[in-house]
């Protein structure tokens, strides 16, 4: 498989942790199986965007060359530890003459944590329209930047909120590091950074309910995009029912082209007692 990082291995910095290219740094272990090595152990709590990020990753390294994905499905089946190594097992459900399936189970101390089906497609010629603009915002030039806890080389800068939330709907954001001219590793960056918020966050509740853990998480790649240069997240709730939440979002380049959008489904309801 090869390495996304031009440095052998993970070079960890102690204080900050790996590089994003470092953790999509898979180590081929056998065929359509892989490793990610262990990098933080504090907290302790593995963040889904990371592995689904890496999850897309050991599906992409199978794959004919000159696809790319255009969509993901991946569910949170249990709570990942970051203190333990990351095993994704890809199986090769299908290559057509466009388009690749594959499914992929990531696993911890045998325990599947997380799965993922994923479809790859030649892009072919045809019309490309976008119906609806993009959302208005600042640009992010003029905006102070923002970091977000855990999250690797990953920088945000937040317009002003419709309402104060504890987590942002609306924002810049942008990979800190120098990226390849590599579809795949474009398409996991912004696969780690679509888990980045809750569009959640934006629904008051009259109780202690309060979004919690991811259950599912969907993308669509639309366009080519450059995950190092600015993309404007918006994040938009839908409806809360059952303890379940359900939102939308999209992704826009500083152009106001559409390039991804993604849907998750996160638990609402009130916090265990201790």
């Amino acid at each position: 498989m090869r390495s996304l990082n031009p440095l052998p291995g993970l070079d960890r910095d102690e204080e900050t942790g790996p590089s994003l290219l470092e953790l999509l740094d898979l180590e081929e272990i056998d065929r359509d199986l892989y490793r990610a090595a262990t990098v933080f152990d504090d907290p302790p709590r593995l963040y889904g965007g990371q592995v689904a990020a890496q999850a897309l990753r050991a599906a992409g390294g199978t794959v004919p060359q000159g696809r790319v994905p255009h969509s993901l499905h991946g569910y949170y089946l249990r709570a990942g530890d970051a203190a333990r190594p990351t095993i994704f097992r890809v199986e090769r459900d299908r290559d057509g003459r466009s388009f690749s399936a594959r499914r992929v189970v990531a696993l911890q101390g045998g325990e599947v944590i997380f799965n993922m089906s994923v479809s790859f497609h030649t892009p072919q010629p045809g019309v490309d329209r976008q119906v609806h603009p993009a959302p208005e915002a600042p640009a992010p030039e003029g905006l102070a930047p923002t970091t977000l806890p855990r999250l690797q080389s990953v920088e945000c800068r937040l317009p002003p909120q419709p309402r104060p939330t504890r987590w942002p709907t609306r924002f810049w954001a942008r990979c800190t590091d120098a990226l390849p001219d590599d579809d795949l590793v474009h398409a996991c960056v912004l696969t780690y950074l679509s888990d980045i918020s809750t569009g959640l966050a934006a629904i008051e509740s009259d109780g202690p309910e309060m979004p919690g853990a991811s259950l599912d998480h969907a993308v669509w790649f639309h366009r080519p995009v450059r995950m190092d240069e600015w993309v404007l997240m918006d994040l938009v709730p839908h409806t809360v029912a059952g303890g379940r939440g359900w939102y939308t979002g999209t992704l826009h380049t500083a152009r106001g082209v559409l390039v991804a959008s993604l849907a998750q489904e996160a638990l609402f309801r009130a916090p265990r007692s201790r």
